[in-house]
């Protein structure tokens, strides 16, 4: 592979995460990760927030199917140097931008210096002109993911109720504990089939975490029940419209499940718009 951009000077990784941009993650593929991402964007942007989502899932990207888009200018072409950042960025429906991986990315799925470096000088280009810059991560706890996660001021996990999707989440959360130092981890139910599932699922990840994972004296790590989104009939019927939810049935009970996770990061995690 060729060096994205040899020609650029390198940027050094930071220190600590950049500011205003949150890391959607999962331990596992299909919990609905890029669905909450889309239509948390869309839900954010109504509340008078300038959002952007890029598709950090550099090998299995799927943001542009979920919004039904067809780019002709990717990140790929941002990381070959074909094309400037400020050219690939689209507004997508629902009000916010978005920045698409495109299907050439497989080939920059490993982390390399120059992949690592390139994507840095992306995220960094981008937080100065949102409010709010969200990863739609890739699954588990690849070097990719991991390092898209680090730059990240908060992390976003999703799960489902499934016991392999628990365990999944735990093992990753376990990792950003261990080698990112993370102290706080937000955790987000999807598919949730009964009032009050995520908290108590988030309280069993709690007590594991507690019981297992060694922390700094005086650090533990501590998860944040952010709120379920309920299993929803109307979520699969935008899915499978590619349209987004937010969009078309934002009254569903899906859809009142997500606007008030906006509202809850916009109270605790984000400023409000000036």
């Amino acid at each position: 592979m060729s060096p994205p951009a040899g020609n650029r000077e390198a940027t050094p990784v930071p220190l600590k995460p950049l500011g205003k941009v949150l890391a959607v993650t999962s331990g596992k593929g299909g919990v609905g990760k890029t669905f909450v991402s889309a239509n948390l964007a869309a839900a954010l942007a109504k509340r008078g927030h300038k959002v952007l989502v890029l598709d950090a899932d550099l090998g299995l990207a799927n943001l542009d199917v979920v919004l039904n888009l067809y780019p002709k200018i990717t990140l790929h072409d941002v990381f070959t140097g074909k094309a400037r950042l400020e050219e690939a960025i689209l507004q997508a429906p629902g009000g916010f931008s978005v920045l698409l991986a495109g299907s050439g990315m497989v080939e920059y799925s490993r982390l390399t210096p120059e992949v690592r470096n390139e994507f840095l000088r992306i995220v960094s280009g981008l937080v100065p002109h949102y409010d709010v810059v969200l990863l739609d991560t890739g699954a588990g706890i690849s070097d990719v993911v991991l390092f898209a996660v680090s730059l990240a001021s908060e992390v976003l996990m999703v799960a489902t109720p499934e016991p392999t999707s628990l365990t999944d989440a735990y093992a990753t959360i376990k990792v950003l504990v261990g080698q990112q130092q993370r102290q706080t981890v937000r955790v987000i139910v999807n598919q949730a089939v009964r009032p009050g599932a995520g908290q108590a699922i988030t309280n069993q990840l709690q007590q594991v975490l507690d019981r297992f994972v060694v922390t700094e004296p005086g650090h533990p790590v501590r998860l944040i029940h952010m709120g379920d989104i309920p299993l929803d009939p109307e979520v699969r019927q935008a899915v499978m419209r590619r349209q987004l939810l937010m969009q078309t049935t934002p009254g569903c009970p899906a859809g009142v499940a997500i606007a008030q996770l906006a509202g809850k990061l916009e109270h605790n995690v984000i400023p409000c718009p000036a």
